[in-house]
């Protein structure tokens, strides 16, 4: 189902905003104790795919009611942009107190001009998100000199580089993690990492150990939860925050100690509901979290 206008408002609006939070309410007292919270907190608009690619601009303002105030994108037909001007975007987004930190696009085409663009346009990273499945470790060691070479572009350009991880990187390959020959053969001051907790946990590997393992590399994160009883699909085995299995207050703690900037709400698959209901309700968790 896709969301106008008329339908967001009629969705953030007395009963019926009450009726799409009631479904939320029973997050455990766990997860909302401490003192701390995160000030700011963003979206993936991936998230969105359906209803943000017909009307862009109109989505932004909608997520800048509910009170996200970073964006992510990412990059089709379109651009990186999606049909405005980069320093008309930015102008708008920032006109909303917002601000769009990154975007997840093609490293392999017109990359170069890509981060000059994106430096007009007030991106502050540009990411990498696929390695694909089924690959040696020499194709990592290759690919890490691909990642330094886009990040001195970046550096270049006046903005930062990083990559975001799916399964594969946590998938031994002859006995070794492909995620530690990225971080031992990426140079720091060109390539930065964002941890996306979800797929760490789908291999059974723990996020908060990775980020003690290497503080200061990880500067951003997609913040997603994993069903408590997962299926054969990974694709579908995503939830709204607070409904699975991850220890959400815990993992952004220890992010936040070891070093993390930027927290992306991300939700591939929505179990109870539409994509902007799970948006209304990530972005409630969001608010209430303490850790």
């Amino acid at each position: 189902m896709n969301y106008n206008r008329k339908d967001f408002l009629r969705l953030t609006s007395g009963l019926a905003l009450g009726a799409v939070l009631s479904q939320w309410s029973c997050i455990s007292a766990k997860s909302l104790t401490g003192d701390n919270h995160l000030k700011n907190f963003g979206l993936q608009l991936y998230t969105l795919r359906d209803t943000f690619e017909k009307d862009p601009l109109e989505v932004i303002k909608q997520l800048a009611g509910l009170g996200y105030k970073y964006l992510e994108g990412y990059e089709r037909a379109k651009g990186i942009f999606w049909g405005t001007k980069n320093t008309e975007f930015k102008k708008y987004v920032d006109d909303l107190g917002m601000s769009f930190i990154s975007s997840h696009c093609d490293t392999e085409n017109n990359f170069e001009q890509k981060t000059e663009e994106a430096a007009a346009g007030g991106i502050k990273y540009l990411i990498n998100s696929w390695d694909g499945p089924n690959r040696s470790i020499d194709w990592y060691k290759n690919f890490a000199d691909h990642l330094n070479h886009c990040g001195l572009l970046c550096k270049n350009a006046g903005i930062k580089f990083a990559f975001h991880n799916h399964y594969f990187s946590f998938e031994k390959k002859e006995g070794v993690y492909p995620q530690d020959i990225l971080m031992t053969y990426t140079d720091p001051d060109l390539v930065d990492f964002e941890l996306d907790v979800y797929w760490v946990a789908i291999m059974k590997q723990n996020p908060e150990e990775w980020l003690a393992k290497y503080p200061n590399r990880f500067r951003l994160g997609h913040i997603k939860d994993l069903v408590k009883n997962p299926g054969a699909d990974n694709d579908k085995n995503s939830t709204d925050l607070g409904e699975g299995s991850l220890n959400i207050s815990s993992i952004i703690k220890s992010a936040k100690n070891n070093g993390m900037n930027y927290f992306f709400v991300e939700q591939e698959y929505c179990p109870n509901g539409t994509p902007m209901e799970a948006v209304i309700r990530d972005a409630a968790y969001m608010k209430a979290l303490r850790f």
